[in-house]
């Protein structure tokens, strides 16, 4: 096997480690088993596709960047804001992270990832502020699904979450699921009466 190949594997390997890191802010709300990364980030490509549809972007780049957009936490694990404040893997570039992580991959691959990661992060491109409304927005309906859990706490994700959605598209769906019980999909699909 080529090494290149074999630096593609170990990442595959890494990028698994995703499903078992939790997201950490939620220990603060009270939540005793938070949902992982890789739940938070399936979502959120999801999100990005249809707020990035809407906005007249490219869905699939916007989910895309969505995939990728926590992928540095294989290494830094999840930092909340709180652990930000205090420069607890607030220095760390995910930039930096990533170009660590893709080194050794076939060149096309690496290029690829770092560019993908480039995107998010400056923040310009529709697609990049698509998914990062996504962001916002998973974590709101989250938040939601905490609270309907009985974790009162999670108000204060709901509303930071929401305040920070930007794209008209975006907001128009958070208010959506604000005045969506998050089991009225289940009632409608048995065609039960709200």
């Amino acid at each position: 096997m080529s090494e290149d190949l074999t630096a593609v594997a170990r990442f595959l390997y890494e990028a698994g480690t995703l499903k078992s890191t939790r997201r950490s802010g939620w220990w603060m709300a009270g939540v005793k088993d938070p949902e992982s990364v890789a739940d938070h980030s399936w979502r959120t490509a999801l999100i990005a596709s249809v707020i990035a549809r809407l906005e007249g972007a490219d869905p699939a780049q916007a989910a895309l960047l969505a995939v990728w957009h926590d992928s540095q936490e294989t290494r830094t694990g999840d930092v909340n804001h709180l652990g930000k404040k205090y420069g607890n893997g607030s220095e760390a570039d995910p930039r930096d992270i990533t170009a660590d992580q893709v080194g050794g991959m076939p060149e096309v691959v690496a290029a690829t990832v770092r560019e993908l990661v480039a995107e998010y992060e400056a923040k310009e491109s529709p697609e990049a502020v698509c998914a990062r409304d996504a962001d916002k927005l998973e974590c709101m309906i989250q938040g939601i699904e905490y609270r309907a859990q009985g974790y009162a706490n999670a108000q204060r994700w709901i509303d930071n979450s929401r305040r920070r959605i930007t794209t008209p598209s975006g907001q128009a769906i958070a208010d959506a699921v604000l005045a969506t019980g998050s089991l009225d999909w289940l009632r409608s699909a048995l065609g039960e009466k709200p």
